[in-house]
């Protein structure tokens, strides 16, 4: 029997890929060797940022030690972390003159420290080369240990972002490894030092309305003070499958829903990931 595709609804198509500013920035990161979450993560709004000479760039490998059942990341032994690795980078920030820039990562258990200590040289050498730009920091939960959490708030970040990913009833079955009560611990400690704490989720995955408020309910409890939700997307027939379209109308409620929470900046659409506007929430 031939197997049914699901096709997308017309507010989930994007355009292709293309102009001058797309190739530059697709050239740097290739030059540079270089891991984008656009490319590994197959983020649906790829065209419209790197066109407008933005990208989301992933340090530590592109091999992760966690196998979410919703991310298109490779889960596979990761090689060791790269010395040079945060001077490229700093250098094509450079390069391509950005003012505000994110920066994630895969997990990296396999590291003492899951990789903090690495994170933190990265941020202290991106700003020592490049003084005028911002950062936001999309980390993983580092087992929520707080020593570790500390090197990345130490460096001085605008922004730490860390993602809850899914209402708390279906994180065991979407996230590997993490816990929905060890995010929030992570997000509190954010918030606690002063740096702006972000988080996002997918819709999509089965998750109730009445859900969705209480995350969002849980988040400004830490000291949230963004959140981003846009739809789920399944990369493969491996992955998760997708248990539903949010419409663009039940989007914008939860948008007014969030700021009425007393979230400084809410992003929801279909087609928000993490890093979508990230530059605004520098102002959070």
């Amino acid at each position: 029997m031939e197997k049914k595709i699901r096709r997308l609804p017309d507010w989930m198509k994007t355009p292709m890929p293309g102009g001058k500013k797309y190739h530059e920035v697709k050239g740097l990161i290739q030059k540079h060797q270089l891991n984008t979450i656009c490319t590994s993560g197959n983020c649906p709004n790829r065209a419209e940022c790197w066109a407008a000479g933005t990208a989301s760039f992933m340090i530590l490998g592109n091999k992760c030690t966690r196998n979410c059942r919703f991310c298109d990341v490779p889960n596979l032994i990761p090689d060791a972390p790269d010395p040079n690795e945060p001077m490229r980078l700093a250098q094509t920030i450079k390069t391509l003159k950005l003012k505000h820039c994110v920066i994630t990562s895969v997990a990296r258990d396999d590291l003492e420290d899951g990789g903090a200590a690495f994170w933190a040289q990265t941020i202290r050498v991106v700003k020592k080369e490049n003084p005028e730009v911002s950062l936001e920091v999309l980390i993983p939960d580092f087992d929520a240990s707080p020593n570790d959490i500390q090197k990345v708030i130490d460096a001085k970040p605008e922004v730490i972002s860390h993602n809850l990913e899914t209402v708390r009833r279906l994180s065991p079955k979407v996230r590997d490894r993490a816990r929905y009560s060890r995010s929030l611990k992570v997000l509190k400690q954010v918030a606690d030092s002063g740096i702006v704490a972000k988080s996002g989720i997918m819709l999509g995955l089965g998750e109730t309305h009445d859900e969705v408020l209480q995350t969002m309910d849980d988040l400004r409890e830490v000291g949230c003070k963004v959140m981003t939700l846009g739809q789920y997307l399944s990369p493969s027939e491996h992955h998760l499958k997708i248990e539903a379209f949010i419409k663009p109308d039940e989007f914008k409620f939860y948008k007014q829903e969030g700021l009425k929470r007393g979230f400084s900046f809410v992003e929801s659409t279909p087609l928000v990931r993490s890093s979508y506007h990230a530059e605004l929430h520098v102002n959070a």
